[in-house]
Parts: C-alpha cells; sequence; structure tokens
C-alpha cells in the first residue's frame, strides 16, 4: 500500500466533502439567490456540481492507487497532482489579481487543494 497515495486521497475526500457542504452554503446558495441572469446562473451552478464530482473522482482515483500497485499508477498520480496544482493556482491567481488585503486568506481553497497536489507526487516520485 502506498501511503502517499491514500493520505492523498484521504485528504482530497475530506476536500470534496468541505467543498460540498461550505460551497453549498457559501457559494451555491447566494449564487443561486442572486440576480444574476438565469444562463449564467445555471451555469455556474453545474460548474459547481462539476467540481464536486471531479473531487470525489480524484479521491478515489487517488484511494484505488493506494491500495495496489497499478499499471500506470504513478502517471495516473502525476496528472492528479498536476490537476490540483492547476485548482490551486487558480485561486491563488484569482485571489492576487482582486487586489485585495491579505489576498492569500481571501480565497483559501488553494490551502486545501495543495496538499493533495504534493502528497500525490511525493507518491509518485
Amino acid at each position: 500500500m502506498n501511503a502517499w497515495f491514500l493520505a492523498a486521497g484521504i485528504t482530497a475526500g475530506v476536500v470534496a466533502a468541505i467543498h460540498a457542504v461550505a460551497g453549498g452554503r457559501d457559494v451555491v446558495q447566494p449564487l443561486l439567490a442572486s440576480n444574476l441572469p438565469d444562463e449564467p446562473r445555471r451555469v455556474l451552478h453545474a460548474v459547481w456540481h462539476m467540481v464536486t464530482a471531479d473531487l470525489v473522482l480524484a479521491a478515489a482515483a487517488l484511494i484505488w492507487l493506494a491500495l495496489g500497485n497499478r499499471p500506470g499508477g504513478d502517471t495516473i498520480a502525476w496528472l492528479l497532482a498536476a490537476h490540483f496544482v492547476a485548482y490551486s493556482g487558480v485561486f491563488l491567481a484569482v485571489s492576487l489579481a482582486a487586489g485585495w488585503s491579505k489576498p492569500l486568506l481571501r480565497l483559501p481553497q488553494w490551502m486545501l487543494l495543495l496538499p493533495v497536489a504534493v502528497l500525490a507526487a511525493a507518491g509518485a516520485a
């Protein structure tokens, strides 16, 4: 069993749960109650659900990798690590571009996403 992949998968699962619960309350409910036109509002709602599915599937894939020596597993792990680095980078870029004070704390999702990337990369290395 690869402990790094297991840690990455469990962490990704926790991130998915936080996303589903906190994101539903703090992001989706205000979005759906907003005056944004119907089509962009529904597209953003669908994107939120897509991210939820993506996070759950990534967690499952990392746990699957942890449970055995899988052919191509390192390649999959590197792709998942890059995937979570990209997610982290998006949150950092958007937060820094906003010109907020203490921007690293305004959209802290990157602090949850980046450890998954590091753990997956450590397992693949």
